[in-house]
């Protein structure tokens, strides 16, 4: 997709996406196979260990004990990875699940970069889509160099043996060896040159329901996020900036700060002000006592309203440098001039906030020797590198501990409070954790971007689109998150996933993006990134295009879906499974949307009430889904199902708004979660496919707003253009 090819091309310049494998021998420690990235050799050396001691040096160790370490690359924030990684090496290695055990890895883009990307990330959804095949490989070519130490050992041709639950067998003989009796053998030969991955009809644990590995500590207490990081001596802090967006203080009563008992200390930023205490409530009574004055800085005045007025202008007079085309085909003026029918509509999508559950956290300890970082992040190595610039010390001695994390939605990508903790950190003697109110989560996030979207299509005399128009406003979340990543006249191919692309045969089709930068709010990648504003749009429109044309939105759709069989095929299940067409109560609608996005194909049917106060109940949702190959089932019907949830939560109550410079909303009670009492019936089916395998993480989000809206659309016959959901333009009059 768009966002993977600008990271791949910008960090990883010159590098193709060919994973290979290469081993080091771990002298008298078992066997150690990692895999180097491409253009990166020369990394994964022998340990030189105990086998009990399981130094993370490649992504697949084997000790004498037989047990399978896998150095985990990508975070587990809840999407499953800590399964679906370890079911990849287990089916190749022939081993248990259960024998594979997990290991954070440390940063090292070398050893550990995203093969999508080049650098170490979790995102996109690509976990599995990014290690489909480097991990299988590691698999088999441990698996293969195991029989052929047995088979050294035995005297025998290696093809007459063949591995199974963690032994190597001589079928003639049935002789048999347990992994950990062969790994010292094995470390010693050479890595195979080639090794044939498994014919996926003899998959015995791909494409099966495993439990989730992580589940059982998340259940007993053992399992550790940051926020649960604990070291000896170690100090809270909490802090306050400014609340406005490039504001700084300029006052505040340092005494009476450090009057409240278990106050230590006053840390003083360029952009706000931490109390270092005993524990979190000393340190947020502490910070409640220092009465700061702020300078607001330029945007004090600011307000939502100013910044939608100024991307409305945007869209109408693009500043000079900010128009980018992101798709041309055919001749849209001349097709749109001959057309008997036009139709125009614009969208907007809101500001939003990630309000993950475990609020942004990170412990540190800085010495003159290093600088220890205890936290959970999406961009390990990331983090390492800001810290090592903060101190001024070498990357090698900045070692990130990472832990599990309690959601990261994207917002683990950023690395400001790592590096507002380092600072912090080289103020205080001894470990210091900083922990971040909900209310500071909320108000200092890094929002998803405000988009203003301009449509227009022209219709045939049967009511079809021969030309399509699409004008995307909005920030460039990787210009910055990549400084010079986006070349001049270059989309924000982030900011265009899912629209610049389409599944549907339209013969004329003109999408540009126009770049604008709104003051006061930084804006950052969120849970389905463009495509949860992109999707929302175009599958809106589709319907209004249906509508105009007095078809049924289902059956417009399968006319335009003639060169995307995949996507007729989710849409067509989904279609089946909700009963399309079935009477419905009054005040009640279905509405459906597809999409291609992060490699997946999904379509959703969703069921909405509508009462006379204007209030929307989403009562059920059908999703269907072709991921290509699926390694859990179970974990995609989860994401999926999470995925949705998550964008109810977004269409129903989702938005950031500004007044006065300052984010109004500041925790759950004025920016709402969707409740266990509000949660729909909610179905996932999984189609069958021999494709490799999509992403999953973000799919479910992306899909689930047009299908609500297009409900909302058929319950009451009013089309809602902007998000969140108006109450008001509902209610019954």
């Amino acid at each position: 997709m768009g966002f993977e090819r600008m990271v791949e091309r910008s960090l990883a310049a010159g590098l193709n996406r060919r994973a290979f494998l290469k081993a080091g021998a771990a002298a008298g420690g078992g066997l150690l196979i990692g895999i180097g990235l491409p253009g990166l050799m020369g990394g994964a050396e022998a340990a030189g260990k105990d086998a009990a001691e399981f130094t993370p040096n490649a992504f697949v160790r084997i000790g004498r004990d037989g047990r399978v370490t896998l150095v985990m690359s990508q975070v587990e924030m809840g999407q499953g990875t800590y399964t679906s990684m370890p079911m990849l090496i287990a089916e190749e290695l022939e081993v248990p699940l259960e024998q594979v055990t997990l290991e954070h890895a440390p940063p090292d883009n070398k050893l550990y970069g995203n093969p999508l990307f080049g650098v170490q990330i979790t995102g996109g959804s690509t976990s599995v889509r990014a290690y489909w095949v480097p991990l299988r490989q590691a698999g088999a070519s441990a698996r293969s160099m195991l029989i052929a130490a047995a088979a050294q050992h035995w005297k025998v041709d290696p093809a007459a043996c063949h591995a199974e639950r963690g032994e190597v067998i001589h079928s003639a003989s049935a002789r048999k060896l347990k992994y950990g009796a062969l790994v010292d053998a094995a470390a010693k030969l050479p890595l195979p040159d080639k090794v044939a991955l498994k014919d996926p009809k003899d998959f015995k644990l791909i494409g099966t329901p495993a439990k989730r590995l992580d589940t059982p500590d998340k259940l007993n207490g053992k399992a550790q996020f940051g926020i649960d990081a604990q070291l000896p001596g170690m100090k809270i802090a909490t802090v306050a900036a400014c609340p406005v967006f490039g504001g700084k203080p300029v006052k505040f009563d340092e005494a009476k700060a450090r009057a409240t008992p278990g106050v230590r200390q006053v840390v003083a930023l360029d952009n706000a002000v931490a109390v270092v205490a005993d524990h979190m409530w000393a340190a947020k009574q502490g910070l409640a006592a220092l009465d700061i004055q702020w300078d607001e800085g330029p945007n004090a005045k600011l307000k939502t309203d100013d910044i939608v007025a100024q991307m409305a202008q945007a869209a109408e007079q693009p500043a000079a440098g900010a128009l980018a085309i992101a798709k041309n085909e055919g001749d849209v003026a001349k097709a749109t001039a001959a057309a008997p029918t036009k139709f125009d509509a614009v969208y907007q999508a809101p500001f939003l906030a990630h309000a993950t559950m475990e609020p942004m956290n990170c412990t540190v300890q800085v010495t003159k020797d290093g600088c220890d970082i205890w936290t959970g992040t999406q961009v390990i190595s990331v983090a390492q590198l800001v810290a090592s610039k903060i101190t001024g010390l070498p990357q090698e001695n900045v070692r990130v501990h990472n832990h599990l994390l309690g959601g990261g939605f994207g917002r683990r990508l950023e690395v400001d409070y790592v590096m507002q903790a380092v600072q912090i950190a080289k103020q205080v003697d001894g470990p210091v954790k900083v922990v971040w109110t909900r209310e500071e989560d909320v108000q200092h996030d890094m929002y998803r971007p405000y988009y203003y979207d301009k449509l227009s299509a022209a219709l045939n005399d049967k009511g079809m689109p021969v030309a399509w128009s699409h004008r995307i406003v909005g920030s460039s979340i990787i210009a910055r998150f990549i400084p010079g990543a986006i070349k001049p006249g270059e989309p924000d191919p982030d900011a265009v996933e899912g629209a610049a692309e389409t599944i549907y045969d339209i013969p004329n089709r003109h999408v540009d993006y126009v770049r604008h930068e709104p003051p006061g709010i930084p804006t950052a990648f969120w849970r389905g990134v463009g495509p949860t504003h992109n999707i929302y749009v175009v599958e809106s429109f589709i319907d209004e295009l249906a509508n105009k044309a007095g078809k049924d939105p289902l059956e417009y759709r399968r006319a335009l879906l003639g060169k995307s069989p995949r996507a007729l095929a989710v849409m067509n299940l989904a279609a089946e499974k909700a009963g399309w067409g079935k009477p419905m109560p009054a005040g009640s609608g279905r509405g459906i949307s597809v999409q291609f996005a992060f490699g997946s194909y999904v379509s959703q049917v969703a069921e909405v009430a509508v009462d006379k106060d204007g209030s929307v109940r989403v009562q059920r949702v059908v999703c269907v889904v072709d991921c290509g190959y699926t390694v859990n089932p179970d974990t995609v019907r989860a994401q999926l199902e999470g995925g949705i949830i998550f964008g109810i939560t977004a269409v129903l109550y989702g938005q950031i708004t500004l007044e006065n410079g300052r984010v109004q909303q500041s925790n759950f009670h004025n920016y709402r979660m969707l409740r266990m009492n509000e949660a729909p019936l909610v179905e996932v089916y999984l189609l069958p496919s021999a494709e490799a395998p999509g992403g999953i993480g973000e799919p479910g989000t992306s899909a689930l707003a047009p299908a609500v809206l297009n409900a909302i659309h058929a319950a009451t016959g009013k089309r809602l253009r902007k998000l969140p959901v108006d109450t008001a333009q509902l209610a019954s009059t």
